[in-house]
């Protein structure tokens, strides 16, 4: 018998606009290549013997991925609520503001809160669902908010907040 895996929570089917048509021509660009991929597989199908063909092997776990993609965002765009215009109270944080917070050591970060499929470190863009998102939803300027991290419990001061147009 398997090892029962609790059901993952589901995400919130939030998203901007950008983050929607990001994930429109992903989809369309993923058709394009997994009929590329397949021109392939069927090349490499036709060398001969498929248990010792390295490029059949490898074009076969390529496309399972190409597949798996694409049956997610298939299941996933239809669900999804496109926030495309910014809240009527622009002194509260709700989804798509651009917040800067200032932590315990005076250190300034920005961070955008956006949908679970479009958050991105790099950005600063963080989820509508991580804890921090959480805990700065419906917070005004000057609010202190207390996050328990990994590394312990961290305090940050909200500095600015911005709707980007």
């Amino acid at each position: 018998m398997g090892r029962y895996r609790p059901p993952v929570e589901k995400s919130s089917p939030y998203i901007t606009a950008g983050g929607y048509l990001t994930l429109a021509k992903e989809l369309e660009a993923l058709w394009q290549r997994r009929a590329r991929v397949t021109r392939a597989l069927t090349a490499a199908a036709a060398e001969g013997d498929r248990s010792e063909n390295a490029e059949y092997i490898y074009r076969k776990k390529q496309l399972r991925e190409i597949d798996r993609r694409i049956r997610y965002l298939q299941k996933r765009l239809p669900d999804l609520k496109i926030v495309a215009t910014s809240p009527t109270d622009r002194e509260r944080i709700f989804f798509g503001a651009s917040v800067t917070l200032e932590d315990d050591t005076g250190r300034e970060v920005i961070y955008r809160i956006v949908g679970a499929d479009e958050f991105d470190p790099a950005k600063g863009w963080i989820s509508i669902d991580a804890p921090l998102a959480r805990a700065l939803l419906a917070k005004t300027l000057d609010d202190e908010v207390q996050v328990t991290t990994p590394g312990g419990e961290a305090g940050f001061i909200i500095v600015a907040i911005d709707y980007p147009d």
